[in-house]
């Protein structure tokens, strides 16, 4: 009798007797996945969740960003809370010279800078809701105040997207609060039927009073930056954008 074959694919004894013979990779089909970490499940979680708050900075319902022609992924985002008017994520973390103009000149301390666990944000101008949001100034002065003009009139000021969770939402469970809408700045942002809140995404700049006043004792304002913000073509400085 012949001696048996080599095994393939430099299968090595380990490999053998874990039965990885013909082809049959058991650590391909049955091994544990790739770790993933805790945060960006839930991220995930949450997108899948409220699928339609991935939207585009100035528009409505924007449909998320895909892939080009060739099916390459692009540059993942990170979640990150921006200043009013800030341009693409990636022109954003190339022309921010982190020159702290914007978190200096903020009147209300709302912008501050995005811890490590950013990764390649870390470092760049960020809001944090819960610490404090942005009251959405007439003038702007953040804006004013970035010279490389990552930060920009020429988009519209829409940093992400509010949504009332239901479940923790006090006026959903008969309470009567209406806080939230009180508080926003944004005239028609919040709307109120029947005694209870709801979010009209056209309106909502994403600025997190709400957010931050909500007075339930778990959270019930879920607050989704915007993963998708344009590029302006031109940059010509304080020129307002056109209605």
């Amino acid at each position: 009798m012949s001696d048996p074959q080599p095994p393939r694919d430099g299968l090595s004894r380990r490999d053998l007797l874990h039965g990885r013979l013909f082809g049959h990779r058991e650590s391909e089909s049955t091994a544990d996945p790739p770790e993933n970490p805790p945060r960006e499940r839930r991220h995930a979680s949450l997108v899948m969740r409220y699928p339609r708050t991935t939207r585009e900075v100035g528009a409505v319902d924007a449909e998320p960003e895909k892939a080009g022609a060739s099916g390459a992924a692009r540059r993942r985002t990170i979640p990150v809370l921006r200043p009013p008017g800030a341009i693409d994520e990636e022109s954003f973390l190339n022309e921010c010279t982190r020159c702290n103009r914007c978190i200096e000149v903020c009147p209300h301390d709302a912008i501050i800078h995005a811890p490590p666990r950013m990764r390649e944000a870390a470092g760049t101008p960020m809001i944090d809701p819960d610490h404090q949001p942005c009251m959405m100034c007439d003038d702007f002065p953040c804006i004013t105040a970035c010279e490389p003009e990552a930060l920009t009139t020429h988009v519209r000021p829409m940093m992400g997207t509010a949504i009332v969770t239901e479940h923790l939402c006090l006026a959903h469970h008969g309470t009567t609060c209406t806080v939230c809408s009180e508080r926003c700045p944004v005239e028609g942002a919040i709307q109120v039927s029947e005694g209870k809140p709801k979010v009209k995404e056209s309106a909502c700049t994403g600025c997190g009073v709400c957010r931050y006043v909500c007075p339930a004792p778990e959270n019930a304002i879920l607050l989704m930056p915007a993963f998708i913000r344009p590029t302006p073509k031109t940059r010509q400085r304080n020129k307002p954008l056109d209605d």
